[in-house]
């Protein structure tokens, strides 16, 4: 017995070692991650510098002002240098980062890009203009993360199919921003290289998971930006900072080399990459660039199907289903205000707006969005998390999955006298979430979505609309309260589920009349997951409040038009 307790106390000796010094090595590698991120930092600080004593009447603010379309006209024809504008939102984006952390690396690259464009026979559509890209986003020669400690060795063998087609244009990637550990948040936090913070409010959150680019665009450091979007990764970010936002068809833009399938993200609900930028030009000026014969050689499995500028250049009339409110979960009363003033002022302009009330909300949420994702009780998903290191943003999430299957069954059952039922309900990601317990339910489940789909269709075209408006989640919240409520994105998740694409245009401003209002907001109940909303969307008196705008799948470019036609109103208002 002796010998055996000996043996059992040096076993468990040997385990603790073990696990402290596997610990240790994580800690040296994101150490080393943010080492390497700071003294690229430096260099770049110096490689400006430089410029700088080179050419020091350059008038900073007369170029970071001008709009997309404008830069990329007056570097076409020579009044501007594509050198001048790479350094200014070089220095720009430095100084943007240095605030509100939003930068994972700059790409030293930039420069070589910088010659390369020069040698072109032919100046491509984004001639000279610097663009910043998700983390995920693969460029070759730089990491691809996902915030996760285990990608800290995954270096890009080669470009991204997107970043091949920019580089073809003539666009410099210059900057890969940061994102939320494993993409799966709209707060944009993780271990190795922290929370980036909103550019206009400290306090705030830039939202997530393209929570960087939003943060360095708002904030001056580029003019236009990739990201992508499952569940309101573009349009959330573009909400929270005043930006427009497409989440396209997502089969409309290649994925091909991009870090996703380290998160696990599933077919039934895919990936959409897209444009974030200052107004709707812009985007629409990336999406027909990048809808060239470039992308459709290198990657097939992308339609070849050019931007249509006949149907973004329309100005017919046109017939807009609308609702402010999906029935899930009610948002707080500004973003309601943001669409009923907008509907008002497109009737105005002498379009048709119609009711319109999405089917089975609650449903779509927990049986085919969160399902799709939990399908195995989030066991995929906890695997990416090496060494047990989680963001505190990701806790409640991760620590719900971590409840075996029966103990979520028992608090249920525990907590349902309790007069919990409601918030249990709200929190069925957390704690409830449905599984898929064997291949046929899975295959159910995919018909499931089509089917939902099918209705969802149908619904539309019975009212024969062209489009709809809707609210979009906002204004920013306050840090760390994304992650306490998850299920929020309802708003967004819709159109993630359903494959259509969708657009966030900003039309206006939290006031103070915003602020009083919320003070008397109860949500469904006044429950505790509605006093949570109350208090993550506090104190955002002059931030930016945006509508949503949406099209049948395929229909990008009236998606886009329709989101030009609500801007031009707003702006006039």
């Amino acid at each position: 017995p002796s010998a055996a307790l000996a043996l059992l106390g040096s076993s468990a000796a040997a385990m603790v070692v073990w696990k402290w010094l596997g610990n240790r090595q994580i800690q040296k590698k994101m150490e080393e991650a943010r080492r390497t991120r700071d003294e690229g930092v430096k260099k770049m600080a110096k490689v400006v510098q430089q410029f700088r004593e080179q050419v020091p009447s350059v008038q900073t603010d007369a170029i970071l002002s001008l709009p997309l379309m404008e830069l990329t006209r007056r570097l076409r024809e020579g009044s501007l240098s594509p050198k001048t504008v790479l350094y200014m939102y070089l220095e720009k984006a430095l100084e943007v980062t240095r605030q509100t952390n939003c930068l994972r690396h700059f790409i030293p690259e930039c420069e070589e890009q910088l010659q390369e464009i020069q040698r072109q026979e032919e100046k491509g559509l984004l001639y000279g203009i610097p663009v910043s890209i998700k983390d995920h986003i693969g460029h070759k020669g730089h990491l691809s993360t996902c915030g996760l400690v285990q990608c800290l060795g995954s270096v890009a063998q080669e470009d991204s199919v997107l970043v091949k087609v920019l580089k073809r244009q003539g666009a410099i990637p210059f900057a890969m921003t940061n994102v939320p550990q494993s993409l799966f948040s709209y707060d944009c936090s993780n271990p190795t290289f922290g929370q980036t913070l909103h550019p206009f409010n400290p306090q705030k959150s830039p939202g997530g998971s393209s929570g960087g680019e939003g943060a360095l665009i708002a904030g001056g450091g580029s003019i236009l930006g990739i990201g992508s979007d499952i569940g309101g990764s573009i349009r959330l970010p573009s909400s929270f900072c005043g930006l427009c936002g497409l989440k396209p068809t997502a089969e409309r833009l290649s994925t091909r080399l991009l870090n996703v399938d380290v998160c696990s993200r599933p077919a039934p609900v895919p990936c959409a990459v897209g444009p974030m930028a200052r107004d709707v030009d812009s985007l629409a000026l990336c999406m027909k660039a990048l809808l060239c014969q470039e992308m459709f050689r290198l990657d097939p499995t992308v339609p070849p199907i050019p931007f249509d500028e006949e149907v973004y250049s329309s100005s017919a009339p046109l017939r807009v289903g609308y609702y402010d409110t999906d029935g899930y979960f009610p948002l707080p009363p500004c973003m309601r205000r943001a669409v009923q003033e907008t509907r008002g002022a497109l009737q105005a302009a002498g379009h048709q707006l119609v009711p319109f009330s999405p089917p089975r909300i609650h449903y779509v949420m927990t049986e085919l969005f969160l399902k799709t994702f939990f399908a195995d009780g989030g066991r995929t998903w906890l695997d990416v998390f090496t060494g047990g290191i989680v963001d505190p943003s990701l806790k409640p999430q991760v620590n719900g999955c971590k409840i075996p299957r029966l103990g979520k069954k028992l608090l249920a059952l525990i907590l349902r006298p309790l007069q919990f039922l409601l918030l249990l309900l709200k929190l069925k990601n957390v704690a409830t979430i449905s599984t898929c317990r064997s291949v046929k339910e899975m295959w159910n489940h995919h018909h499931e979505i089509q089917a939902y789909r099918t209705e969802f269709i149908a619904r539309w075209r019975e009212l024969q609309l062209d489009v709809v408006l809707c609210p979009v989640l906002g204004p920013a919240f306050t840090t760390g309260y994304p992650g306490k409520l998850l299920t929020a994105i309802s708003s967004t998740m819709l159109y993630n589920v359903l494959n259509f694409p969708a657009g966030v245009v900003p039309v206006s401003t939290v006031t103070e009349a915003d602020e009083e209002e919320l003070k008397l907001y109860r949500g469904c109940c006044d429950d505790p997951w509605d006093r949570t909303l109350k208090q993550a969307v506090a104190g955002a008196a002059g931030l930016p409040v945006a509508v949503q705008c949406v099209a049948l799948p395929w229909r990008d470019e009236l998606c886009l038009r329709f989101m030009k036609e609500v801007e031009t109103l707003s702006r006039e208002k």
